[in-house]
């Protein structure tokens, strides 16, 4: 065998142990772990997947939420920490639409779009978070609870950039409504500006 050959063993051998390591601290456990920042006036909250830790060496730590040894069985994994919209009353909520399309715009322009909603439940509505689908779509929602029979709008800020074409982006807003995420949609077709 030339050095060559034996280069391209070890390189083969430490991407498979990458990827094992991978599949297994992320893949292996069913039920991913959900952790809720913010306090109860509506913060965001966030869902995190085990993180690495290789402080101590020791082989177990790759994988925090499901550790094997061969001296261990293996063992369930805990339960994972509720969102917070999950474990408040639950109420509805009505949006005037669920969607609009700002036809033909010019690259590096802003737009906005006003998302009115009625909170049509028997409970506070609490949105916790509202998150574009990406950099060029910035959702604004209230953070106080909305009174049943209120309304409330989320602003939403398209700036396309340098995109071109038909667009189609989405803001998902996570609340104590069942179901917990709802998505309002956007488009536009975007011209470049010469």
């Amino acid at each position: 065998m030339n050095e060559s050959m034996r280069e391209n063993i070890k390189i083969a051998l430490l991407g498979l142990i990458t990827v094992t390591l991978v599949v297994n601290t992320f893949f292996m456990d069913n039920k991913p772990s959900k952790r809720s920042y913010g306090d109860q006036s509506g913060s965001s909250s966030i869902a995190t997947s085990p993180s690495i830790s290789t402080n101590s060496g020791n082989v177990n730590d790759l994988n925090p939420i499901n550790p094997i040894s061969p001296t261990q069985p293996n063992q369930p994994a805990p339960a994972a920490a509720p969102v917070l919209s999950e474990t408040r009353a639950k109420t509805a909520v009505q949006f005037a639409e669920s969607s609009h399309n700002f036809g033909k715009i010019k690259q590096d322009s802003k737009h906005t779009k006003i998302f009115k909603f009625t909170n049509t439940g028997k409970e506070p509505l609490i949105i916790e978070n509202a998150t574009g689908s990406c950099g060029c779509t910035v959702p604004q929602f209230p953070k106080e609870p909305i009174k049943p029979g209120s309304t409330g709008e989320i602003v939403v800020e398209y700036s396309p950039g340098k995109q071109q074409g038909a667009q189609t982006k989405t803001v998902t807003i996570t609340a104590n409504t069942d179901p917990i995420v709802t998505t309002l949609n956007i488009s536009a077709d975007v011209e470049v500006v010469q």
